[in-house]
């Protein structure tokens, strides 16, 4: 009886190790230590693609942006890789440069916010307006009935 015992605890033990393994190993894989628990992004943005309509924008002194860019009261040449964001992904400034990856035509470009696209002054909710190097690094060619306006999608690079 006493040998009946001892394979019953063996047993026992050895079926709670099993069970506390599993339940170690299942919390390790839901869990994301690297994870940032406090981001400067807007709560609206993601790594998901955002539906946008890319617009173009000159942001050198005299150009049709108007002032200088939001972010540092600078001009920019149009040929960087360059954008200014609605005001609500634009978030109060937050998205200073901060890179964004623009895809269409099968391409995808990154892009640095350099300003703001006020939307409060008429410009549309979903607006990133890029330079003219951001719509050439697209493929799109200025002749074509794209250039100027098209939809695109955008996420945080």
């Amino acid at each position: 009886m006493k040998h009946h015992f001892c394979s019953s605890g063996a047993f026992l033990f050895i079926f709670l190790i099993i069970l506390v393994t599993i339940c170690l190993s299942i919390e390790a894989q839901t869990s994301n230590p690297s994870s940032k628990l406090v981001s400067k992004k807007s709560p609206v943005a993601s790594q998901q693609h955002t539906k946008a309509t890319l617009t173009i924008n000159s942001f050198e002194k005299g150009g049709d942006g108007g002032g200088p860019s939001e972010c540092d009261g600078k001009y920019h040449s149009d040929n960087t890789m360059i954008v200014a964001m609605s005001t609500r992904w634009y978030n109060d400034g937050k998205r200073c440069f901060d890179y964004i990856t623009i895809s269409a035509n099968g391409r995808s470009v990154k892009a640095m916010v350099v300003d703001e696209c006020d939307s409060t002054r008429g410009c549309a909710d979903d607006i990133v307006d890029g330079s003219k190097a951001v719509w050439k690094a697209l493929g799109v060619k200025e002749n074509s009935r794209d250039w100027g306006e098209m939809k695109v999608f955008w996420s945080d690079a």
